[in-house]
């Protein structure tokens, strides 16, 4: 049979081409542009534009809702009824209700001490409140330190008791779950929950449980977090940045509107009949807090949120601990919205508003569209428009509207203004983590249920920490390398060349900014050091 020339199987646009592969690639290009990358792109673009536009009029709501609180001074003491609690003659101490504190840890050895001392600090009469240590410590060493911690507690006549179990089931959802099993439980009123980096001032319950008292339809009560090392590093001073607008606007609105907002896990207390009532912990996701948040909204319990209530914590101070974390924040609301956005729907319990506030504002903008939108439009889409000219993104989705959001975003934080650029660009770089984990958990894919306890490293642990994360750049710099983030910024950086030699939009400007925090991600130059005094 005769060969077939190369004529009778290639287009003619290749016969000049065919020994030149580069001349070759753009023949390709060229022929599938047109075609199929255009509409696709054109497609993304118009998808984007419409998912910032749901995210720019979520966050206008939040911010005229605030706006408003503040002016008509709508405290929580001016909504609720709330008086301090006063000792009974006739009843003594037993005037005041039962109260259980838990404090679940994990391998805590560097802050289980200022944790159990705070919850032992606590100002309340002391026949009236059990301190409840779960330990699901795996390392028989810190075991020991935090049983004698608490022994040393008890010794000078405060109730606390040490619990442990033979296996991590469920992990901090399980060891909640068995901490309630206990029958010295039974007999208690409110549960505050406290996680091992947590420190409440002495007052905590004094302005807590009267809201729960007098109010019986009240479930939760959330203080706000105060981060003692917020200014170690720019790593922790973005953070800051990203949870302060959560508490003074998200928190505060859903507290103010629908008296519906995400327990926090930490820093709130619950009325033990709600979380009862709501079914207990439960480990579907690694989310708990979020989930009995929902299921007890779901049956019509209303949340406090107290924002001049601060409780001290801790932020992560690596990259690697704050990246896991972050998955965790991402992947669990996702796959919880999943699993429970038809539960939602179909409940008689609650007011439309309510559903919808819960199922569009709260989980599908906040917890999936802000995570997609920030990656894909910002890091994915504009940067192929400069590879694309026919595809022209309009200015009021390039410029106005991300920079509304972004200016909105930084209310929280006024003392960080100034950093509002180094924030973008990192937010820009988490993204590509959080986007990642939103998709694992809407598909339920391989790490949904991932659970790496946040790394803590406590204020007697900053300087030895500082040493081993030196020796380690030198033993192990094969571990600093995140090699999405270095394929992003090549991406990104790839782009802007391309923009600087043949575009007319000025994207390069911000296409090497970005590229560049996503290169020093990428060879792990980001919460790599801690820093100390």
């Amino acid at each position: 049979m005769e060969r077939l020339s190369s004529t009778a199987l290639l287009p003619d646009a290749f016969q000049g081409a065919r020994d030149d592969i580069t001349q070759q690639m753009g023949v390709v290009w060229d022929q599938i542009k047109a075609p199929v990358i255009v509409p696709l792109l054109r497609l993304s673009v118009i998808v984007c534009l419409a998912m910032s536009v749901m995210l720019f009029v979520e966050k206008v709501y939040m911010a005229i809702v605030i706006v408003f609180v503040k002016l008509l001074h709508r405290r929580p003491e001016t909504q609720y009824k709330w008086e301090p609690m006063g000792d009974d003659a006739e009843l003594g101490n037993a005037a005041y209700p039962m109260v259980l504190v838990q404090i679940p840890m994990y391998n805590e050895k560097e802050v289980y001490q200022l944790s159990i001392g705070a919850a032992c600090g606590l100002s309340w009469p002391s026949d009236r409140i059990i301190i409840q240590v779960l330990d699901d410590s795996t390392d028989p060493a810190i075991k020991e330190l935090v049983q004698l911690e608490c022994q040393r507690w008890a010794s000078k006549g405060v109730n606390i008791k040490y619990e442990i179990r033979d296996n991590r089931n469920g992990y901090k959802a399980g060891a909640l779950k068995e901490g309630m099993k206990h029958s010295y439980v039974k007999m208690c009123d409110h549960v505050a929950i406290f996680d091992a980096d947590f420190q409440p001032e002495p007052d905590f319950l004094w302005r807590t449980i009267p809201f729960l008292v007098h109010n019986p339809q009240i479930a939760l009560v959330q203080g706000r977090w105060k981060f003692v090392n917020s200014d170690e590093c720019l790593m922790t001073r973005m953070q800051e940045m990203s949870l302060d607008y959560h508490f003074t606007v998200e928190q505060e609105v859903g507290s103010s509107t629908c008296a519906f907002f995400g327990f926090n896990g930490t820093a709130g207390v619950w009325r033990i009949s709600a979380l009862n009532e709501a079914g207990g912990w439960k480990d579907r996701t690694t989310v708990e807090d979020m989930d009995l948040a929902v299921r007890a909204s779901l049956r019509g319990w209303k949340f406090i949120f107290l924002g001049d209530l601060k409780v001290k914590s801790e932020l992560p101070s690596t990259f690697k601990a704050y990246r896991y974390q972050q998955h965790r924040w991402s992947c669990g609301p996702a796959n919880l919205f999943r699993k429970t956005v038809l539960e939602i729907a179909k409940n008689k319990k609650v007011n439309l508003w309510t559903k919808i506030h819960v199922i569009y504002s709260f989980f599908f903008v906040r917890k999936i569209v802000a995570h997609i939108v920030t990656f894909i439009f910002y890091c994915v889409v504009i940067p192929a428009t400069v590879l694309v000219p026919e595809v022209v993104v309009p200015n009021w989705g390039l410029v106005y509207i991300p920079s509304i959001i972004t200016l909105l975003n930084a209310v929280g934080t006024p003392r960080s203004l100034h950093l509002l650029v180094f924030w973008i660009l990192f937010e820009n770089v988490m993204s590509l983590h959080r986007t990642k984990a939103t998709f694992i958990g809407l598909l339920e894919a391989g790490r949904v249920n991932e659970w790496v306890v946040t790394e803590k490293l406590g204020d007697i642990m900053k300087t030895k920490v500082a040493g081993k994360a030196a020796r380690k750049f030198r033993i192990n710099i094969g571990e600093r390398l995140h090699l999405l983030e270095l394929f992003t910024g090549a991406y990104l950086f790839f782009c802007g060349c391309f923009d600087l030699l043949f575009g007319k939009n000025y994207y390069f400007m911000y296409l090497f900014f970005q590229s560049i925090a996503f290169f020093i991600v990428g060879f792990g130059y980001v919460g790599t050091f801690v820093p100390h005094s």
